[in-house]
C-alpha cells in the first residue's frame, strides 16, 4: 500500500485514470481543483478528454459542465476544450485552446468574482454538483485528505459533490502537511456568523479537508508536477510602474493614512506584480503581510527574505525556480505562508476589516476611473475577472496597474471610454502606469479625467484625449460626466480596422 494512501478503504479503490474517467457520463456537473496551474487533477482529464473523443468519434454527444478554482493548465482546460468535451465553464481561465473557443462562440463561460463561486454554489445558483475530481498530497488513516498546492474551491466540492474521485499526487512535497486552514464554520444565511480571523496569519480552521470516505468512487495515483511558467523578469518600465506606486505608499505613510508596515498586501499575478514587490523590498519596506489568491515567485522572495512575516494565499503560481526554492526551504515557508479556500481567501468581510491594499492588473481604464480587466475590443474574453473585483469593491486601497501603451504603441491603455467594464470608477481609487499616478479619491469625474490624462497616458495619446476631453465639456448634452457617444469608441473601432489608435 502506497503510505500516502493510510486509509485502507479508500486504498481498496484505486484504479488507473481511465477506469476513473469512465465513472464520469455526459452532461455531468463536475467540480474540478485548482488555481493558477496549481493543484488540479492530472491524469483524469487527459483520460477524460480520450474517451471523449472517442465518443464524439462514434457520433455520440459528450460535454461536460466544468467548474475549477480558477485557472488550470493544457491538462485540464486545453485537453477537454480540444476535444470538444465542454459546454459549460466557470470561473477563470487562461488556456489557449480553451479561450478560442469561448471567443468562437463554442463553450458558454461564466465570468464571476472568485470570491461569489462557493456561495453561489451553496446557494444552489450554480446547480448541482454530480462529482468532484480533486487532487490531494496524501489521504490519512481516518479518511482526512491533505491538501495540495492550492485549495481554491475544493472544500465545497467535496462538501456538495454526489460522488468524489481523488488524485493522490506522490510528486507534491510531504511538507505541504500543516500548511493549509480549512475553515468549517460558514453557513448558509441567516444563520452565518463572524468569521473569527483578526490578522493574515491567524489560523482559524484545520489543516485537512474533510470526505465521507462513502462518497469517493475512485483513488487514482499520480506522480506529475504543476503545470507552471516563469514569468518574464520586470523590465524598465514595470520597474518604472512599481515605483511610481511606492512613491505613492510613501506619500500615504507622510500623510498618516498608511504606517510603516503598510495593511496586507494584495498582489495580481505576472512581471508586473513582481516588480512591485521587489520594489517595496529594495525601498526599505519591512514587516509587511499578505491577504492575497495567489503566491508566485516575487512574494515567495519577499517571504525567505523576511520582507514579508506571512502570506495568506489560496495558491501558488511559481516558475520552477521557485517550486525548488519552496520544496528546498519548506519547512521554513510553512511558518510563514498559511493556504485557504478561496471563499476565505477572497471573502469582502475579511479583505474590508483588514484593510488590503489590491494591486491589480487591467487592460485599459477611461478618463472617468472606469476599468476593463477582462476584454479586448468589449467583445474577445482575455482570462477573466478572477479575484480582482473582490479586492477592489472592498480593500482600503484599489490600485490598477499597466504601461500605458501595448503592441508597440499601437494600443493606448486610456481610453476615452472602457469597451468593458470590470471595475467602475466607484471602485477604483488609484490608476498607476509607468507615466505616473493618479489618485482618484475625492474627485469628480472631471477632475479625475483631468488626472488621469496628465499622469497616466502616454505622450503619445496625450493630446488626443485632452482633446476628446475638452470638446465633450463644451458639446456633451450632459456636463457631469462629458462624453461624446458617437466618439466615444472610436479608438477601438479604428484599432480593429487600422491596427492602431492613433488618429
Amino acid at each position: 500500500m502506497s503510505n500516502r494512501i493510510a486509509h485502507a478503504g479508500l486504498a481498496a479503490k484505486r484504479m488507473g485514470a481511465e477506469q476513473a474517467a469512465a465513472l464520469i457520463g455526459p452532461g455531468m456537473s463536475v467540480g474540478m481543483s485548482g488555481f493558477t496551474g496549481a493543484g488540479y487533477p492530472k491524469a483524469i482529464p487527459l483520460a477524460l478528454a480520450t474517451r471523449i473523443t472517442a465518443a464524439r468519434d462514434r457520433g455520440e454527444p459528450f460535454a461536460l459542465r466544468i467548474l475549477t478554482g480558477a485557472s488550470t493548465a493544457p491538462e485540464l482546460d486545453g485537453a477537454l476544450a480540444r476535444a470538444g468535451g465542454i459546454d459549460f465553464r466557470l470561473p477563470y481561465q487562461s488556456d489557449p485552446e480553451l479561450r478560442a473557443r469561448i471567443n468562437a462562440g463554442e463553450i458558454e463561460y461564466m465570468d464571476i468574482h472568485l470570491g461569489h463561486v462557493a456561495q453561489y454554489t451553496w446557494f444552489g445558483f450554480l446547480g448541482h454538483m454530480d462529482v468532484a475530481v480533486v487532487e490531494v498530497s496524501a489521504i490519512l488513516p481516518d479518511g482526512r485528505l491533505v491538501p495540495s498546492t492550492s485549495v481554491g474551491n475544493n472544500k465545497t466540492w467535496l462538501d456538495l459533490a454526489d460522488k468524489v474521485i481523488l488524485e493522490v499526487n506522490h510528486r507534491q512535497p510531504p511538507g505541504l502537511d500543516g500548511m493549509h486552514d480549512i475553515y468549517y464554520g460558514t453557513a448558509l444565511p441567516p444563520a452565518r456568523k463572524p468569521i473569527p480571523l483578526v490578522h493574515p496569519g491567524d489560523r482559524i480552521g484545520e489543516p485537512y479537508l474533510r470526505c465521507d470516505p462513502a462518497k469517493v468512487i475512485a483513488v487514482v495515483e499520480t506522480d506529475a508536477p504543476d503545470r507552471l511558467g516563469a514569468f518574464a523578469p520586470p523590465d524598465d518600465t514595470s520597474r518604472r510602474i512599481a515605483a511610481n506606486l511606492v512613491d505613492f505608499f510613501r506619500h500615504e505613510i507622510r500623510a498618516g493614512r498608511l504606517h510603516e508596515q503598510l495593511l496586507p498586501l494584495q498582489s495580481g499575478v505576472g512581471n508586473v506584480a513582481n516588480a512591485v514587490l521587489a520594489g517595496l523590498r529594495d525601498a526599505g519596506f519591512r514587516g509587511l503581510t499578505a491577504f492575497t489568491e495567489v503566491i508566485q515567485d516575487g512574494m515567495l522572495e519577499l517571504i525567505g527574505d523576511g520582507t514579508i512575516e506571512v502570506a495568506s494565499a489560496s495558491s501558488f503560481a511559481l516558475s520552477p525556480q521557485g517550486v525548488a526554492d519552496f520544496v528546498a526551504n519548506i519547512d521554513r515557508y510553512r511558518e510563514r505562508i498559511v493556504l485557504r479556500p478561496q471563499e476565505m481567501s477572497n471573502h469582502a468581510e475579511l479583505i474590508r476589516r483588514l484593510g488590503v491594499i489590491g494591486m491589480n492588473g487591467m487592460v485599459e481604464a477611461d478618463l472617468y476611473g472606469n476599468v476593463n480587466s477582462t476584454h479586448v475590443a468589449g467583445t474577445s474574453i482575455i482570462n477573466g475577472i478572477g479575484g480582482s473585483g473582490d479586492f477592489a469593491r472592498n480593500g482600503f486601497l484599489s490600485c490598477f496597474l499597466t504601461p500605458s501603451t501595448a503592441k508597440n504603441g499601437a494600443i493606448s491603455a486610456i481610453v476615452p471610454m472602457v469597451s468593458h467594464v470590470d471595475h467602475t470608477e466607484h471602485d477604483v481609487a488609484v490608476v498607476v502606469t509607468e507615466q505616473g499616478l493618479a489618485d482618484l479619491r475625492g474627485l469628480s469625474p472631471k477632475q479625475r479625467a483631468r488626472k488621469i490624462i496628465e499622469n497616466c497616458a502616454h505622450p503619445d495619446y496625450r493630446p488626443m484625449l485632452q482633446d476628446y476631453f475638452e470638446r465633450a465639456c463644451l458639446h456633451s448634452r450632459g456636463r457631469h460626466t462629458p462624453h461624446l457617444l458617437p466618439e466615444a469608441l472610436s479608438w477601438h473601432q479604428r484599432f480593429l480596422e487600422t491596427g492602431t489608435m492613433r488618429a
